[in-house]
């Protein structure tokens, strides 16, 4: 796999992800990546993001049921 970037070799490793929502900043450290050998730049397949977006659904669903009560 060539990266889109730099053109640089990518390999199975590990990256985090971290996005900032309007209730909360959500962070994980190791995401099974392919992450750049030349430029750091980092890819996740489908199935990971699948499963990082249904995280952050159900977060998303119980913060608002929280800021409803606070």
């Amino acid at each position: 796999m060539e990266c889109i970037f730099c053109k640089g070799t990518m390999e199975k490793g590990f990256a985090p992800f971290q996005i900032d929502r309007k209730n909360y900043h959500f962070t994980l450290e190791k995401v099974p990546a392919w992450v750049c050998t030349q430029c750091g730049e980092k890819y996740f397949e489908e199935n990971e993001v699948k499963k990082i977006q249904e995280l952050l659904e159900k977060i998303d669903s119980e913060t608002n049921d929280f800021s409803k009560v606070a």
